[in-house]
């Protein structure tokens, strides 16, 4: 697994700053850049004791990819991935401090890297304690998942582990509870308690929960649908279900 990543593009870069940079390792920009938010980030950086290099455009590329980065890219540290042992621990210590309840969003194989990021970026808003996906056969932490997470992948926990019907198995034993979304359920999301310890699980995009995972779940819950659309983009919808279970628990 890669010690670092890049966060590409003004917006990402801006919040990184704004927040903990203690991981952040180096901001590469754009040679000669003419931009006033690049001078300005460059001069929060140095503030800050970030290393900071120019880079010309193909460099730049190099590091970004596939993304747009607007003459700026971090070099992060990833300090908040995880895997299934390292979720395990956290989830041990946080029930262990007692407080607010647990609130876990798992992903099963969003493939999307826009989705993901949107994803990221709602359950940073709405307190989730961390983000679990599945190693293979869906998106994980990039540039792009960086960029429309808006600093939300820097800060968030982000556990990726090898089989998320297992995890969701040992969520059980530390009470737990596992809700699924499927639009084939007959229960409403806002007909059940979302107050305690939670693993909200969301499916993948046009498929859904695969079997073994909602068999895995304790309740499998839908979001009304009122007019000629069948569902959701599954970043809408799991705004929807973190905000549901945030009023809840207010």
């Amino acid at each position: 697994m890669s010690k670092s990543h890049y966060v590409t593009g003004l917006r990402a870069v801006e919040q990184l700053l704004a927040g903990d940079t203690s991981q952040v390792r180096r901001i590469c920009v754009e040679y000669r850049s003419a931009n006033p938010r690049v001078e300005a980030l460059v001069a929060q950086a140095r503030e800050k004791g970030i290393d900071v290099q120019q880079a010309n455009r193909a460099r730049l590329k190099q590091l970004s990819g596939e993304v747009r980065h607007q003459g700026v890219v971090a070099e992060v540290r990833r300090s908040t991935q995880l895997d299934e042992a390292g979720l395990r621990t956290l989830v041990e210590s946080r029930l262990g401090e007692g407080g607010k309840p647990l609130l876990l969003l798992v992903l099963d194989g969003i493939q999307d890297p826009h989705n993901l990021g949107a994803c990221l970026r709602t359950a940073d808003a709405a307190g989730v304690d961390a983000v679990v996906v599945p190693r293979h056969g869906a998106a994980g932490l990039g540039p792009t998942v960086s960029k429309v997470a808006a600093g939300a992948a820097e800060s968030l926990p982000f556990a990726s582990v090898a089989n998320i019907g297992r995890v969701l198995g040992w969520f059980a034993d530390y009470d737990i509870s596992r809700i699924g979304t499927s639009d084939r359920a007959d229960q409403s999301l806002f007909d059940v308690s979302l107050d305690g310890h939670l693993a909200l699980v969301m499916g993948r995009e046009e498929t859904g929960l695969g079997k073994a995972v909602a068999a895995r779940c304790d309740q499998l819950v839908s979001l009304p649908m009122e007019g000629r659309v069948s569902s959701l983009n599954v970043s809408v919808a799991t705004g929807i279900c973190l905000y549901e279970t945030l009023r809840q628990r207010r």
